[in-house]
């Protein structure tokens, strides 16, 4: 079984020699002292503050793997900033055992996640809202395509080309060709075989 790769990151040595000592009890779990090769990240912090949340998201800009948070408190307000910041699993300090610590570490590694049934509710009413309020509204779906994006790249994906594919939708090639540029543009992607692809792995078409 390959190690668990782990970097922590604690505002005392004390706490950086607990959480280490715990973690290296378990044989596969190796601590690692550079961020940049973790698989897993613990971050701990005695409350999340307002600096707290801007050092995860520097650090998730700067790592991109997920991380366990250990806190003595979280705003539930707050539950979606971490979430965005590759938080994947909270543990309140005081039911941090080594037992659940290590077991939110391994989740992590393999691509889940643990949080408390009061802030996994918190970020399912912000994601529903985020849904709601401002995806719904705009025309957009989860993905962040729109209607009339998802119907173009469908008949892209079927091979159509651009005069075709004003001549189905009753639109102008333009407008066709202006569809294309906003969805390639917006989402960062190279070309039409990108956003085709991009839109099936979404699965909106």
């Amino acid at each position: 079984m390959d190690r668990v790769r782990v970097a922590v990151q604690a505002a005392d040595p004390i706490t950086l020699a607990g959480l280490t000592s715990c973690l290296t009890s378990r044989p596969e779990l190796v601590i690692e002292p550079n961020h940049a090769e973790a698989d897993v990240i613990v971050f701990v912090a005695d409350r999340v503050n307002t600096q707290v949340l801007a050092d995860l998201r520097q650090s998730a800009q700067e790592v991109s793997v997920p991380r366990v948070l250990v806190t003595n408190e979280l705003n539930p307000a707050d539950v979606l900033s971490v979430v965005e910041s590759r938080v994947v699993a909270v543990l309140p300090r005081t039911a941090a055992t080594g037992t659940r610590l290590i077991n939110s570490v391994v989740a992590a590694a393999n691509g889940g996640g643990m949080m408390p049934p009061d802030l996994l509710g918190e970020l399912l009413k912000k994601i529903d809202y985020l849904r709601r309020e401002v995806l719904t509204p705009r025309g957009l779906n989860s993905s962040g395509l729109t209607t009339r994006e998802v119907d173009v790249l469908r008949l892209m994906a079927d091979g159509m080309d651009t005069a075709e594919i004003a001549q189905k939708l009753c639109y102008s090639e333009r407008t066709v060709k202006n569809v294309i540029y906003g969805v390639t543009g917006r989402l960062n992607l190279r070309n039409r075989p990108h956003a085709v692809a991009f839109a099936m792995r979404a699965g909106v078409i």
